[in-house]
């Protein structure tokens, strides 16, 4: 009988445990990783290069480097750089799964200054390759030297 009673009561407190991790899993729908949430709103193909961002100081978490293990918590601003761009975002939802285009778009909101230096910057980088067209063929012994020459006086 009383193997019985401790059986019961370790079951009691197994299933009492089982219920503290599930709130737990609930607590965890509030936050999730940095280098995960990254790579849910599709800002990087694999965790393995968000985090590689992360720790080469891409990104930063509320003007602030941060390890790729952060939880990211709503209404929080990130910035990361991504070639020539760089893009100020608000989380706006949490995923740690990573699903299609539409549903990432869904889980950052990309600032308005954000978006008007990216135009202005892309633009601008438009313009430059429009005014210093590339040469078509290399440039000749005499033409070589002449660089040379202008080289050496500047």
């Amino acid at each position: 009988m009383l193997t019985f009673a401790i059986f019961i009561a370790s079951t009691q407190s197994k299933s009492k445990a089982m219920d503290k991790s599930s709130d737990n899993s609930a607590e965890n729908k509030q936050s999730t990783r940095l280098d995960k949430w990254l790579w849910a709103a599709r800002f990087y193909k694999t965790r393995a290069i968000a985090k590689q961002m992360i720790d080469g100081g891409k990104v930063f978490y509320n003007g602030q480097r941060s390890k790729s293990g952060k939880t990211v918590v709503l209404g929080d601003r990130v910035t990361l750089r991504q070639g020539f761009e760089e893009k100020h975002v608000i989380v706006i939802a949490l995923a740690d799964r990573r699903r299609d285009a539409t549903f990432a778009q869904t889980l950052y909101q990309e600032t308005s200054e954000s978006i008007q230096t990216r135009e202005k910057n892309n633009l601008a980088r438009k313009q430059g390759i429009l005014l210093s067209p590339a040469s078509e063929t290399k440039p000749d012994k005499k033409q070589r030297r002449q660089i040379r020459h202008l080289k050496e006086r500047i």
